[in-house]
């Protein structure tokens, strides 16, 4: 059988090509068996026989994440937020329980999640147990292998991690063929095994992946290392709230800063570029989900922004808008205005008044106000998020260090728009708690990224923002009060009703 020397292709191949020919060979899989014979490289008889086979199971796991990742059910317990709100009515009932926090395990949204999360999963691990012949095996590239396998772990890592952030407790198959009655594991096991992936990926993974664009659409070590960072961030808060975390999470993020020219990393100048089409790959994003609408043989297209933010009025399907108080509070300046559509007057909309999010509707005239597809990449994490889990994670760690004061000074320089690399004492902050200056900064930063639910939940502070939510000023009211509890026990996300019947380990 011939080998190609993949390393080539890598290097000399655009990304996003390269990922649709790693996507389509999974078609023409359906149609033939690629498998090659075992004993002609006496491997295994369940081992990929070449890092061409590697490569196409690499492809079929992207493309699953992907998939997964898409639609806005990836992100769907996000809008218990109070920057995020939907509809009052129609089909959005699913998005409203999270919205109002009175989530049944009914809710298809998160059976949804649960089954495109497993599915890439067991694809995942499917690679990574086929993988294991090739290791050390003569005539193989190892340097290429090894990187393969980490974004195997790497992806597997993300994917649980997303999942923990929405069950607490969630079961941890890692192998092809997992225990069909398997149980789940505890929260603290739970995230020993994203830690053990996210290190196994950090160890494998080049300091840049090589032939790819900006925005590490395949990771790299700093991605494996940003990611880390995050974790300690909910390690340390609720539910464990092991607190020494916060030391290893602004170790971690001091780490990426430091080497952030290696792994091409850092802010962009203007925070309003970050949201048009043509940016879509840049140096903020610290892990990019790739996305495209008019791909030969092979279209995978965003389904989350665009029309999906818009009212009725405008020719938008009134799924994503912004809530109204969090719209009030924001400080005036130029992230307010990067951050929302204020061109649009939302008091006057008939389908229902409520702001709109310039970040899931485009800037102005940059995405087609009635597209439901798009070409918007995910970033699945920013720069900005690394300086400011520094900052928070130093003040909550009791070590404030004049690095942490820069790295939430960069933030809010940019926020105003200044240089951000530029010392300004009309906007800059010295004293204070700096933690929970870096938590406020956040608040403002990550709106309608589906990032904010997550941060009240990790502080305990749901109750302390959500029972002020409706509290607005003017005449219009939020359109989906709260109905459910807000108190800890009501934090986590029950498990699917169909998964738990098909599996009845897991409702314990």
């Amino acid at each position: 059988m011939k080998t190609i020397n993949i390393k080539k292709v890598v290097k000399s191949t655009p990304f996003f090509a390269l990922f649709l020919l790693f996507t389509a060979s999974l078609i023409v899989q359906g149609c033939a068996d690629l498998d090659p014979d075992p004993t002609e490289f006496d491997l295994p008889p369940e081992s990929f026989g070449s890092l061409e086979e590697m490569d196409k199971g690499i492809g079929g796991v992207y493309s699953q994440v992907v998939l997964a990742a898409r639609m806005t059910t990836f992100y769907a317990p996000a809008w218990a937020g109070d920057d995020m709100t939907t509809h009052r009515a129609l089909n959005k009932a699913d998005f409203r329980e999270f919205d109002q926090r009175a989530v049944l395990s009914s809710n298809n949204r998160l059976l949804q999640n649960w089954n495109a999360i497993y599915d890439a999963v067991n694809a995942i691990n499917g690679v990574l147990d086929r993988s294991a012949g090739l290791v050390g095996f003569d005539g193989i590239d190892q340097e290429v292998l090894q990187r393969q396998i980490g974004e195997a772990y790497f992806l597997r890592g993300i994917l649980f991690n997303q999942l923990a952030r929405v069950h607490g407790r969630i079961p941890l198959p890692l192998t092809k063929f997992p225990d069909p009655n398997i149980s789940r594991a505890s929260i603290e096991e739970v995230y020993a095994q994203i830690e053990s992936d996210l290190l196994e990926a950090e160890a494998r993974l080049p300091n840049v992946y090589p032939g790819v664009q900006p925005g590490a659409p395949r990771p790299n070590k700093g991605s494996a290392r940003a990611l880390l960072a995050r974790l300690y961030m909910d390690w340390a808060g609720f539910p464990i709230k092991d607190t020494g975390k916060y030391t290893n999470a602004a170790a971690s993020a001091k780490q990426v800063m430091d080497n952030a020219g290696t792994y091409g990393f850092g802010l962009v100048d203007n925070l309003e570029d970050l949201w048009k089409v043509a940016n879509r790959f840049n140096k903020e994003s610290l892990y990019t989900l790739v996305y495209c609408t008019s791909c030969a043989n092979l279209s995978i297209a965003n389904r989350k922004f665009a029309r999906l933010g818009l009212p009725a009025d405008l020719g938008g399907w009134n799924e994503t808008f912004a809530e109204i108080k969090f719209f009030e509070d924001f400080p005036e300046g130029p992230r307010k205005e990067a951050t929302y559509r204020t061109d649009l007057d939302w008091t006057e909309f008939n389908a229902q008044k409520s702001p709109v999010f310039s970040k899931i509707v485009g800037p102005i005239g940059d995405l087609s106000p009635g597209s439901f597809e798009t070409e918007r990449n995910d970033f699945i994490m920013r720069y900005a998020e690394i300086l400011l889990i520094y900052a928070e994670a130093s003040g909550l760690s009791g070590n404030d260090t004049p690095e942490a004061w820069e790295a939430l000074n960069m933030i809010r320089r940019r926020a105003a728009g200044l240089p951000f690399a530029t010392p300004d004492p009309s906007v800059d902050v010295t004293s204070g708690d700096i933690a929970e200056l870096a938590f406020e900064e956040r608040k403002w930063e990550f709106a309608g990224e589906y990032v904010r639910w997550y941060d009240l939940m990790r502080r305990e502070k749901v109750q302390e923002v959500l029972s002020v939510r409706d509290n607005v000023s003017g005449p219009i009211p939020e359109h989906n009060p709260i109905i459910g509890s807000l108190e800890t026990t009501n934090y986590l996300a029950p498990i699917p009703a169909d998964a738990v019947a098909r599996n009845p380990n897991l409702a314990n």
